[in-house]
């Protein structure tokens, strides 16, 4: 009898943690008990949630009027809010496939109660209904990236099987030395195992199909140590290239939405009829020359002079395609 009584409390434990709510009546006839019974359970378990408040994270198990059953609380669940925006970001990504997306989002809604779970599906249904990830050669990213990371952690070499842009096979033995999101794709940043210069390289994960992690192990001192933040300070589109200050001019709306694009970004001058001249540092490699080039005729670069001259030559080849 213990025994069953034991099991019981441990299955409505385990059905609070995954959000669910817990009613008297309906527990006592789901589990052919008297209401009594149920109700011995739950002062169990809130008598062992308040001596064990550090163990299990200031969790209490609430009366929730509304709903008519007892709740599951703790500080360190999920709030409804925090999960919304994650799983949104997740789905505005569309970095992962469709199943790993959804065995994601079906994990991190057990962190919700019934109710608030059923509000979720409804706000998500039509974007996981017509979400599209991007093309990609692995089986999984999420695999990959973990595969990466670990490599990473302990410091040993890998080689890639990968897909070149123009969709050529190459086999790469490398340093890996980061992983950063960008534009629908994770990248690895890497050395070549025998390059002195230490030169990064960008690959998107998507397009590793195999990884093999070797028990040699690499050393980088700190000159040449990876800076993610760094990087994404000042890279556009991941595209590899030195650093460079730029000055240009902006004439368009949203003078806002260029300072968050280059995080870098300083508003110098203010000129007439709207002009703010901004400078920047960036990465000179072709990212920021198409993020300035999207920005169409709202857009003037001054300097460095060789940006001037890249943009000029693009912007022709553009009007020669109408020509």
């Amino acid at each position: 009898m213990n025994n069953e009584r034991n099991i019981r409390l441990l299955e409505i434990f385990f059905r609070a943690l995954h959000g669910e709510s817990i009613s008297v009546k309906k527990m006592a006839e789901e589990y052919g008990v008297s209401t009594k019974s149920i109700s011995r359970n739950i002062n169990d378990l809130r008598n062992f949630l308040a001596d064990h408040r550090v163990l299990m994270q200031n969790a209490t198990l609430e009366y929730c009027y509304k709903e008519k059953a007892y709740i599951l609380y703790s500080d360190e669940f999920l709030k409804n809010q925090e999960l919304l925006a994650m799983v949104k970001i997740l789905i505005g990504s569309r970095a992962i496939n469709k199943e790993d997306l959804l065995r994601i989002v079906s994990k991190l809604k057990q962190f919700t109660t019934t109710r608030e779970r059923e509000k979720l599906d409804n706000i998500i249904r039509k974007e996981i209904y017509h979400y599209h990830e991007v093309n990609s050669d692995c089986k999984s990213v999420i695999d990959n990236l973990w595969k990466i990371v670990s490599a990473i952690y302990d410091k040993n070499f890998i080689t890639i099987t990968y897909y070149k842009m123009n969709r050529k096979e190459v086999k790469r033995k490398i340093r890996p030395t980061a992983v950063m999101f960008s534009e629908y794709y994770f990248y690895l940043i890497a050395y070549k195992d025998d390059d002195p210069d230490y030169k990064p390289i960008y690959y998107r994960i998507d397009r590793i199909t195999s990884i093999v992690e070797h028990r040699e192990k690499f050393f980088i001192d700190r000159e040449h140590n990876f800076d993610e933040g760094d990087l994404r300070e000042k890279n556009q589109f991941m595209f590899p290239g030195e650093n460079v200050r730029i000055c240009f001019e902006f004439s368009g709306l949203s003078l806002q939405a260029i300072l968050d694009r280059l995080p870098t970004a300083k508003v110098v001058e203010k000129k007439d009829g709207g002009i703010s001249v901004i400078e920047a540092e960036v990465n000179n490699g072709k990212g920021i020359l198409m993020y300035l080039l999207s920005q169409g005729a709202w857009v003037k670069v001054i300097s460095p002079p060789k940006l001037v001259e890249d943009m000029k030559k693009e912007i022709h080849k553009m009007i020669s395609l109408y020509e």
